[in-house]
């Protein structure tokens, strides 16, 4: 099954500063902010939501192909990623703009200041399908994560065009997109993944019921944080997938990515529903335990085992022969 990932390839300029920035802050001088703040740690992560989908299903050893725009600086990030089982030939790189950065701060107290800069991702608009699809045979289905708003909704028009099925995601760009935009984005789409908040922020912006948004998409997925997901499609009773035991979260960051990435993974190997969100809570687990969205590894002995302890012997057994982790 082929799969293309469409959606932001960034890096993560994460910064640790050892006091609070409460502290530091002039009630009467809030109009007139000038700041600097000496920090102590500087992390430079591979991230962006698509390539952290594609790291994952590389990591189970289901091929992806990576569709997003970066900068003439990403030739590293790309080697990394080939490494590990992702085609990265549909990549556009932008003449003009470096690779998105994420750039963030944060406080004794979890406090965060960060800064988005979009740079080459903007150019994503641009990024038309068909070629990538002609390239690799045809695509079986296209996800369509957060990116530049106006490259998601190309994207899924595209697909309701080419009549490729696509999945939906629009995570973090729920915030800025309107009511049309989300409809425009969700409707028809084969599969929609959003987290609880986001599910109802989903329903008001569009001005659909529950019943009505799964009458407009063939299946639902909802990620519960550490309750799991659910699993819904009209006319069935949802099912509930529990999350995988996390002894020490170590970083949130890239755990609805990791879920995403091993969803669609038994997806691909034709696995039910359910079984694909038991992987996908596993990677996510896997995640939250390691620092960034990248930096996590496993065996195929280890990750099996450790399937079977969360979900039973019969759901190892069922995912033995696909899973190919070194």
């Amino acid at each position: 099954m082929r799969i293309a990932v469409t959606g932001s390839i960034a890096t993560d300029h994460l910064m640790t500063f050892p006091g609070r920035f409460t502290d530091q802050l002039m009630p009467d001088q809030l109009a007139q902010v000038s700041l600097s703040f000496l920090v102590d740690e500087l992390q430079i992560r591979r991230g962006g939501v698509a390539a952290n989908i594609c790291f994952g299903m590389g990591s189970l050893g289901q091929p992806s192909l990576l569709v997003g725009s970066v900068g003439d600086d990403f030739d590293d990030y790309r080697s990394w990623l080939e490494r590990h089982g992702v085609d990265t030939a549909s990549v556009h790189v932008s003449e003009l703009h470096h690779t998105a950065r994420f750039l963030c701060t944060t406080d004794q107290d979890q406090n965060q200041i960060a800064s988005f800069y979009t740079g080459a991702m903007s150019e994503a608009r641009e990024i038309e399908l068909g070629p990538v699809a002609a390239r690799v045979g045809g695509l079986d289905l296209v996800l369509v994560s957060p990116n530049d708003p106006d490259a998601m909704l190309r994207h899924s028009d595209e697909c309701r065009s080419r009549g490729i099925p696509f999945a939906a995601d629009p995570s973090q760009q729920l915030a800025r997109m309107d009511g049309a935009a989300v409809r425009r984005l969700v409707d028809g789409a084969a599969y929609l993944f959003t987290n609880e908040y986001e599910k109802a922020l989903a329903e008001e912006k569009t001005g659909w019921s529950d019943a009505e948004v799964l009458a407009r998409v063939g299946v639902r997925v909802t990620t519960l944080g550490a309750k799991g997901a659910v699993i819904d499609r009209a006319g069935q009773e949802g099912v509930h997938v529990p999350a995988v035991a996390v002894g020490n979260v170590v970083d949130p960051t890239g755990g609805g990515d990791a879920f995403r990435a091993g969803f669609l993974s038994g997806v691909a190997w034709g696995l039910p529903l359910e079984r694909a969100a038991q992987i996908g809570c596993l990677i996510a687990a896997h995640v939250l335990e390691t620092p960034g969205g990248q930096e996590y590894s496993f065996t195929k002995a280890g990750f099996l085992a450790r399937l079977a302890d969360s979900y039973g012997q019969d759901a190892a057994d069922e995912v033995e022969p696909h899973v190919k982790a070194a």
